[in-house]
């Protein structure tokens, strides 16, 4: 049974417009016997205003008239009319039993040996480890890291080989999306390519009739011919 809004009010409500007993109303309420009788001789939430529960949808009618004619009767809500709708769960760290945790540096060096495009943060979600374990590991800064070994972590037991799967496919999809973006990025815009004409086809009649025409007649040979001209006139 769902918790009622305002208990006191409530009960205030049920004491003034029903007959039902001390015991009937504290068990809906959830209160105590002994309030619901301060309630009634005016000790407890004295000038409190009652609120109806049957307006509001937390008792009905006939369950009111049951409990008067029963005074043995449970009181019970109605059924909601809507469907609560399941809340998800919040993943909270992933607990690693404390024999294990002694084996987390060697699956972060098999991760940065064979997976490296798998990321600090997913790394230290999957096994419940920190970045900063992870860092000291990279720089060879462990405390341990002259006996640490490069080992998967499903033959450590950390995670199973389908987690493991999921978050490699993972890494390495978005690795080569950003591959891509990066070469398309740098290559910039596509060069247009340059078209070369066909040569021009040989055409007789043209060529025929530029050979009728006169060539290309320097200064001096025009003062040269004009020369003979004027000494054959004399």
């Amino acid at each position: 049974m769902a918790k009622i809004l305002m208990p006191k009010a409530t009960a205030v409500w049920l004491i003034d417009n029903t007959t039902l007993t001390f015991e009937q109303i504290a068990e809906f309420c959830e209160l105590h016997p002994l309030e619901v009788k301060g309630i009634a001789d005016g000790e407890v939430a004295e000038n409190m205003r009652g609120a109806d529960p049957v307006a509001s949808g937390e008792l009905t009618r006939e369950e009111i008239e049951k409990g008067e004619k029963d005074k043995a009767y449970h009181l019970k809500q109605p059924a909601p009319k809507h469907a609560e709708v399941p809340q998800p769960k919040k993943k909270g760290a992933r607990f690693t039993p404390v024999s294990r945790r002694k084996d987390r540096p060697d699956a972060i060096a098999w991760f940065l040996k064979h997976h490296p495009e798998v990321t600090d943060a997913q790394i230290s979600k999957l096994i419940g480890t920190t970045k900063s374990t992870i860092e000291s590991v990279r720089s060879r800064q462990h405390w341990n890291a002259t006996n640490l070994k490069a080992v998967d972590p499903v033959t450590l037991g950390l995670v199973t080989q389908i987690e493991l799967d999921a978050i490699v496919s993972k890494a390495a999809s978005k690795r080569a999306a950003n591959r891509d973006e990066k070469e398309a990025r740098l290559s910039g815009p596509t060069l247009r390519k340059v078209v070369t004409p066909p040569p021009a086809e040989p055409n007789p009649e043209a060529d025929a009739e530029d050979a009728g025409r006169p060539r290309d007649i320097s200064a001096a040979q025009v003062f040269a011919n004009f020369g003979k001209k004027a000494g054959a006139e004399e």
